[in-house]
């Protein structure tokens, strides 16, 4: 039986690493043991081949104990939920005493230890019912001939062809990813730069008009079916600092998705996250946003998928450096103002649940139907509040905003209507809602109902000295000069600074009858 354990022992690492898909731990140097690995099976994510001599079962116990305890760091820097260890001996006798209960059932160590380790012994006359019991473990059949005797050549056949397979096998991972290229990644860098210079050229990318006119996400214009202001947003941006920082990020982390995705999931997840990210803006807050900020985020949440699925592949890869910039990027946001926290966190989900659904590399249906369920719900429960009455009632912001660049553009009648809604909506409007409008009805010829917004936006907000100052135009229009007076005395001791207040009150003395009886 000369090589007879030696030639099993590569036969069935052979079985593990080409029929199986297994990935090589770690070879010793004395080639008597043998770990492989594949973390998405889900009964033996680990596979310890060890041959060996063993003559006594306390020897299996101490060995059990010890592949367990391997088993358990492993699974800690994995950061998995537990662990299966699937344990096989080779040896050319059983033990001499008793020890078929050391096998009988799955070890754990005590103490909330969650790796598991099964153990198998592939012994002289019994290797064919070892490999039956082992292969309802790993649910796939394995048989091949054994003879008595092999040669060391026979060995070196199965051990080279073994070896030279695992190998071939890591280098193809190696070239399948670095074969894509990351055409997407640079095609929407490519866009937002251009996208940039066209805003630049066209009345400035920090000017709000602008931001509006060419598809920024803006509430007021989605309520009136511009639906498209979900996609638009992702290709436009704030100031040269803005697009800067996100075509950074966008390159380091668009290529590595892209690369460990695929070019069309890539895609998927991209625009998927981006979309999400400004619904959950949508309905989260009220402000006018661009950017390529959600979709980026939604980056960082097909890696954190990634590390789920496969977190030794993650790890090994990028794991921490992205961990590092997803809480970097989420505290400095939570910290600073002017960020879209609710667009950077729902583009974090929706590239997490988009990976769900195209999955990298091998595709399970169950889970992408799973994931595709969870994303509708989610994406059709946001619209469904977003698009609410209550909803609506909360946006005045956005809507000043409208109103200003109706105002702006002399577009008094739209102006109006925009914030009689908001009047009408909201139960407690602001007092720059009723100064606004108070404008578009001077604008209008309304002036009994401008004065008396005026009135009401005095009340709310006492130090409105704008407001003061319309009042006093108002009166005066109307040769009230004794009110017209006490409201431009009044916005001239708030705003002492401004010129036209205190020229006001000279103007309306100039109307007002001097105690001689003189003008």
């Amino acid at each position: 039986m000369k090589y007879k354990e030696d030639f099993i022992f590569w036969r069935l690492a052979y079985f593990f690493i080409s029929d199986q898909d297994y990935r090589i731990v770690q070879l010793f140097e004395n080639q008597q043991e043998l770990w492989l690995e594949k973390l998405e099976s889900k009964h033996a994510q680990i596979i310890r081949i060890f041959k060996h001599q063993i003559d006594w079962s306390n020897m299996i116990q101490r060995d059990i104990e010890f592949t367990a305890a391997n088993g358990e760091r492993i699974r800690r820097q994995l950061a998995l939920r537990e662990l299966n260890v699937v344990n096989i001996y080779v040896s050319p006798y059983p033990p001499v005493d008793d020890y078929e209960f050391r096998l009988a059932k799955s070890f754990v160590l005590p103490e909330g230890n969650k790796t598991k380790v099964t153990s198998f012994l592939m012994t002289s006359g019994e290797y064919e019912a070892g490999f039956e019991r082992l292969a309802e473990w790993v649910d796939k059949e394995i048989n091949f001939p054994i003879k008595d005797e092999y040669t060391q050549l026979e060995v070196d056949a199965v051990k080279n062809s073994t070896l030279e397979n695992a190998q071939k096998k890591k280098q193809l991972e190696k070239e399948e990813a670095s074969s894509i290229k990351p055409i997407f990644t640079f095609a929407f860098i490519l866009i937002q730069v251009a996208v940039f210079f066209w805003l630049e050229t066209h009345g400035g990318s920090t000017n709000t008009n602008t931001l509006i006119k060419y598809g920024a996400k803006f509430n007021p214009l989605i309520y009136e079916g511009e639906w498209w202001r979900f996609l638009t947003p992702v290709f436009l941006h704030i100031g040269f600092m803005h697009l800067a920082m996100n075509t950074l990020a966008l390159y380091y982390l668009g290529i590595a998705v892209e690369r460990l995705y695929g070019n069309g999931r890539f895609l998927f997840i991209y625009l998927f996250a981006g979309i999400s990210g400004f619904i959950a803006s949508f309905i989260f807050s009220s402000t006018l946003s661009a950017g390529a900020s959600g979709a980026i985020f939604g980056c960082l949440g097909a890696l954190v998928y990634l590390c789920t699925i496969n977190s030794k592949l993650f790890f090994q890869t990028m794991g921490m450096n992205v961990i590092f910039v997803l809480i970097i990027n989420l505290a400095f946001g939570f910290i600073s103002t002017g960020i879209d926290n609710a667009g950077h966190l729902g583009g974090l989900v929706g590239g997490f649940l988009a990976a769900g659904i195209v999955q990298p590399k091998r595709k399970k249906p169950l889970m992408q139907l799973l994931f595709l369920i969870i994303a509708t719900i989610i994406v059709w429960s946001a619209l469904t509040y977003g698009f609410s009455t209550q909803a609506k009632a909360n946006d005045e912001g956005s809507n000043l905003i409208l109103a200003q660049n109706y105002i702006t553009n002399d577009q008094f009648d739209q102006a109006y209507n925009t914030l009689k809604n908001v009047e009408k909506r909201s139960e407690n409007p602001s007092a720059q809602v009723y100064f606004l409008l108070s404008f578009t009805e001077i604008k209008k010829g309304m002036l009994p109902n401008a004065r008396a917004h005026l009135q009401k936006a005095i009340k709310l907000e006492p130090k409105f000295h704008e407001a003061y100052y319309n009042l006093a135009l108002i009166y005066l229009e109307e040769n009230d000069y004794i009110r017209a007076k006490k409201y431009a005395e009044k916005a001239s001791r708030l705003k002492p600074e401004q010129k036209k207040y205190a020229n006001l009150v000279n103007e309306i003395n100039g109307h007002i009858p001097s105690s001689d009886g003189g003008l």
